[in-house]
Formats: structure tokens, sequence, C-alpha cells
């Protein structure tokens, strides 16, 4: 399922001053509980979906848990594995766009413009790592759960694809903040929710070009691998394998 064919020695940005935003997650680390998927939807301003739609499968998650079972009753082994957007270097969602709705910015980062997307779903279909999410209504919060929305993003309306941006918005304010300060962003300054919603610290994001950033010196590790790398979607995403 994993293979590593894009050593993380090899991503390169076109420019020295540009980063390259990847993660690493250690598979040894992760213990199922969820908490991604729950700092991910209150940061990002994700609805919970219905009964009614949970049963017609429309589940709204930028980043699920994936779950894998080895051996037979009662020596049964269960292992995690959390899925988001990969970011990929060559994205099977771009090319099939009909509006342009998706692309990959400077930054490596495989971005949605909301307001340009018509739903077509194309994308959804091509992805395939299954992360992208159709709004099929619009958003609806009882109140006063309203009150919580994070002012920095946008609440998407019905008929839009959707997915993970590593928290764009959390960059943003990260490269403002080091630019006030006049200095450069320095590794950990910028962590997407799921990243510091971890309590078993198994997740690193940072700049992929930084030989010593924290998420570069996982990625380069022996058991580091990259989800589906076999089809060539060249992944930002690397997982560090399970040591047993």
């Amino acid at each position: 399922m994993s293979e590593q064919l894009v050593p993380v020695s090899e991503i390169q940005s076109t420019d020295d001053n540009v980063p390259r935003w990847g993660m690493a997650i250690d598979l040894d680390r992760c213990t199922g509980c969820e908490a991604c998927v729950v700092a991910c939807h209150v940061e990002n301003n994700i609805p919970v979906a219905t009964e009614d739609e949970a049963a017609m499968g429309r589940s709204s998650h930028w980043i699920r848990i994936d779950r894998y079972y080895e051996g037979t009753f009662p020596d049964i082994k269960v292992k995690y594995r959390p899925v988001l957007c990969q970011q990929c270097d060559d994205a099977p969602c771009e090319p099939v766009c009909p509006v342009y709705a998706t692309y990959q910015n400077a930054e490596g980062l495989n971005v949605q413009v909301y307001n340009r997307c018509v739903g077509t779903r194309y994308c959804a279909n091509n992805c395939p790592y299954q992360v992208r999410v159709f709004n099929w209504f619009d958003p609806e919060w009882p109140e006063p759960l309203e009150l919580q929305l994070n002012p920095d993003v946008s609440v998407r309306p019905g008929g839009v694809m959707e997915k993970c941006t590593f928290c764009v918005q959390r960059i943003q304010r990260g490269k403002l903040d080091a630019q006030a300060e006049d200095r450069k962003v320095g590794d950990g300054d910028i962590q997407p929710a799921c990243v510091q919603g971890c309590p078993a610290e198994a997740m690193a994001f940072g700049d992929l070009t930084d030989p010593e950033s924290k998420v570069s010196q996982w990625a380069g590790v022996g058991r580091s691998t990259q989800l589906l790398g076999e089809l060539g979607t060249k992944p930002k995403v690397f997982y560090l394998e399970k040591s047993d």
C-alpha cells in the first residue's frame, strides 16, 4: 500500500525563500483517538453530518482515521492511519477540474477556490485517497454552536468541494507574525490544528526543503513511506510505518 518513491531530499522549491509544506505521521505513536479529527472540525468550520446524511455515506471530514486489523481473534492487532489530503505534487484532482478551482500554489499546497467550484465532483472521483468532501447542503449549526465558528475560515456553501488545506489560515498567520517581528518563520512556529491537537505528538509539520526541520528529519528515516506512492502522485505526507 505504501512505497517510498520520492525521497524528501528531492522535494525542491522553485525559490529558495519559498517553503514546501509537508507533514510526517509516526504510526508507532498514533493511538487512533481521533483528537486530530475533532481539532480539524473546530478549526475549519466543518459541520457534522446528520444521521440521515451519514446513512447515505455523506460524512464530512477533512481527515479520517483508517483502521487495519491483523491476525485472528483473540490475537488481533489494530493499526491506525490518519488520512488527509496528501498535497500531491502531481495531484490527479487538478487536471480534471473544468473551472480550475483546484491548483497547486508556489508553496506546494493543493489549493481549493470555493467560489470558483461548480460541484462537478470530478476531482473527488479522480482522487485515489478519497479525501475530498462534497457539500450536499448549506451547513447549519444549532444555537449557540454558531458562536464557535472560526472567523479566519470561510463557511463553505452547499454544492462545492472542500478538503484539507494544511490549515492555510494558520500558515498565513505564522508568516505575518514573523514578518511583523522581522524574522524568518521558525520550525514549529506553524502547526495545523491536527498537529497541535494530537496528544501523542504523532504528527510533525513544516518545510520539507529545510533539512533541519522536524518534518524533514522524520520523513528521511528508514521506515518513512508515502501512501499509494507507486501511483506517482508524489505526496508530501510521509508515514513512519510501525516498527514491529
